[in-house]
Parts: structure tokens; C-alpha cells; sequence
């Protein structure tokens, strides 16, 4: 069976002539541009100029905290000598070994509001979690802080492996910046347990305090009000003897312990035998500050105590 052949390619083959022929010519016309159309498809990749540092994902979030607190626990991130989310070896899956850095030429100028910190390390070898890494470069994780109002603040983290003979630059694939937000994270969080806790021990100082001089106020007015009944030797019997119930008692049976101070898990000074009498300094709601015939003083639960009889 014959073949058939287009109309156009059959006119080539008939005679030289037709190789001028106008569809002819507006295909070899349209060659170059065609080319060009292939060079440009997603099909062909060429290599990023090494200029030009490729973009990572990047990590942005809002974080509800003053930046004071935020740059607090970022700066320790920051000097932490890790980065967080990659590592070398499989046996290794920690890579330290980073410092802080006032710039890095990885990534451009940053034109906007914040504060900026940079984390570096040198001499890596093809870390995971970077796209494509290849031979040895260096590691550079740039922190951007915002203050956004009174308790909200904007923290950016950005990562770019970059290798050291070719200069090809590899964006992390977001789980560095990820990594690194959470350890800022941590951070801030027990950076606010630790301020939470020194202001309930404030607090706590101030209540004691305040009880000690109501109790020292109360111990004046009934000195005075003793000083004005000597009159009557029976008054001043009965006045004394309510005072030293109020400021003495005795440890309940079995047996009590003296404390350091108002905790349970404070240092034992002595372990005290039932009916040991003490003197009242120091009231709290569960604590009293005491001193015993010795003359030590401590603390000791209040369920401990009972009145003298």
C-alpha cells in the first residue's frame, strides 16, 4: 500500500524550486523561536545564578507575648550552638557546633521593622532537610522579632544551606525553621514559669510579712493594755494567761517535725517529741513560725499544734 505523504514534504522531493516556498520558509523562519519555547518549559531546569539565593518556605507566627520576652528566649535559642531539624550523620542526629552572628551574606538586607539574629554554622556536610544538599557549605538561620502591641509579637525564621566550593544555595524544606520556632518556644514557656513563680514567691514573702506585723501590732496592743491593768493583780493573772495561749502551744501527739521553712519538702531541723511547748512568732494560713524551749526557731505544720491545756 502506498504511503501517504503530506502535500508540503511531497513538494520538496518534486523539485529544488520548491524549497522556497512559502510554508516552507515560515518554518524554518519560526525554527529559532520554536527553540526557544522548549528552553523555557518546566521540562528544561537550569542552574539558580550564583547570586541568588533560592527562598525557603520560611516560618512566620504571631506569638502572644511582649517582645521583651520574646527576644529573651530568642537570644538563647540564638546562642544555644545548635541548629535545630538537621543533622550529618544518622548516628548523630544533633548538630551543634553553631555560633551567633551579627550578618550573613546568605541572605539579602532586611529592609523592614524588627529586630534581627543570625545563627551560623560552618563545615557541614550535606545536612537533612536541606533541597538537593550536596558536598560541604555552611548552615545560617536568620530570626526576624516584630512587636506587634503590649503582648503580641511577630517571630520570622529562615534557613539556606549554602555549599562552600560552588556557592549553590539549598532553602530548607521548613523543618529547621519549624525546629528552631519550637525551641524559642520552649524556651519563652519556661521563661514565663520562672517569672509566674518568682511573683508567687513575691507574694507569698508579702502575705508573711504583712501577717507578722498584724501579729506584732497585736502583741503591742496587749502589752499595752497589760501595762494599764497591773492595778489588779487578778486581771493581769488572766490577761497573761490568754496571752500565753495565744502565742504558745504544744506539738501534737505523736510527734512533730521543725522545718527550714513553710514547706513540706524543707530541710528537717529536729524531729519534735509530743507536747513540746513552742512560742508563736509567725502566723500563716498553714504554717507557724515558731521557737522552741532550745531556743531554734523554725517552722511546723499548723495541724501539728494544739492549744496548751
Amino acid at each position: 500500500m502506498p504511503t501517504a505523504i503530506h502535500p508540503g514534504i511531497s513538494d520538496v522531493f518534486r523539485s529544488r524550486k520548491t524549497c522556497a516556498a512559502p510554508a516552507l520558509r515560515r518554518f524554518l523562519l519560526a525554527a529559532p523561536l520554536l527553540a526557544l519555547v522548549f528552553a523555557a518549559s518546566p521540562l528544561f531546569s537550569f542552574p539558580l545564578p550564583k547570586d541568588k539565593t533560592p527562598l525557603s518556605p520560611g516560618f512566620a507566627a504571631e506569638i502572644a507575648a511582649p517582645e521583651a520576652d520574646v527576644l529573651q528566649a530568642v537570644l538563647e535559642v540564638v546562642r544555644d550552638q545548635t541548629i535545630h531539624g538537621t543533622y550529618q550523620f544518622e548516628k548523630e542526629q544533633t548538630l551543634t557546633g553553631a555560633a551567633e552572628a551579627a550578618s550573613s551574606p546568605f541572605f539579602p538586607k532586611w529592609e523592614g521593622a524588627g529586630k534581627i539574629f543570625y545563627k551560623v554554622r560552618a563545615g557541614v556536610i550535606a545536612p537533612r532537610h536541606f533541597r538537593e544538599t550536596g558536598d560541604q557549605g555552611s548552615i545560617a538561620v536568620r530570626f526576624v522579632v516584630q512587636s506587634l502591641a503590649a503582648q503580641r509579637t511577630l517571630l520570622r525564621i529562615d534557613a539556606v544551606y549554602v555549599e562552600a566550593a560552588r556557592r549553590v544555595a539549598h532553602p530548607s524544606d521548613g523543618t529547621v525553621e519549624s525546629s528552631e520556632y519550637k525551641a524559642v518556644q520552649e524556651r519563652l514557656q519556661a521563661l514565663q514559669l520562672q517569672a509566674q513563680e518568682a511573683e508567687e514567691a513575691r507574694s507569698s514573702r508579702e502575705r508573711e510579712e504583712s501577717e507578722r506585723k498584724l501579729w506584732q501590732r497585736r502583741r503591742d496592743d496587749e502589752s499595752a493594755r497589760l501595762a494599764a491593768a497591773q492595778s489588779s493583780v487578778h486581771e493581769l493573772e488572766q490577761r497573761a494567761q490568754a496571752l500565753r495561749h495565744a502565742v504558745e502551744a504544744r506539738v501534737k501527739a505523736p510527734a512533730g517535725e521543725l522545718k527550714a521553712a513553710p514547706f513540706r519538702s524543707a530541710t528537717t531541723l529536729q524531729p519534735l517529741t509530743a507536747y513540746t511547748e513552742v512560742v508563736i512568732l509567725i502566723l500563716t494560713p498553714y504554717w507557724y513560725g515558731v521557737e522552741i524551749p532550745s531556743g531554734q526557731r523554725g517552722w511546723i505544720r499548723r495541724d501539728q499544734l494544739e492549744p496548751l491545756p
